[in-house]
């Protein structure tokens, strides 16, 4: 991304982000794979939100070999008091 516009100005192509389009059937055969425990994957490390900038600090310095999980905990709502 960041020799996207330096290659546009010095071969005149221009640079694009290509995104592939999720595929139904490719998606099934991938959560089949999960659901069957074939596949399991890593998690390396667990962040509460309010550490969620330090989860991403250790990804962007390359340390992560596998995956950070940030955690949202929500509270149950308070119960109302019974008349």
């Amino acid at each position: 991304m960041l020799r996207g516009p330096w290659a546009s100005r010095r071969g005149g192509q221009r640079f694009r982000a290509l995104m592939a389009k999720p595929d139904p059937a490719d998606l099934a055969f991938v959560s089949g794979l999960l659901e069957a425990g074939k596949v399991v994957p890593v998690i390396e490390r667990r962040y509460p939100l309010l550490e969620a900038a330090e989860a991403l600090r250790y990804l962007g310095q390359g340390h992560a070999r596998g995956k950070l999980v940030v955690v949202v905990r929500q509270e149950p709502a308070p119960s109302s008091p019974s008349a």
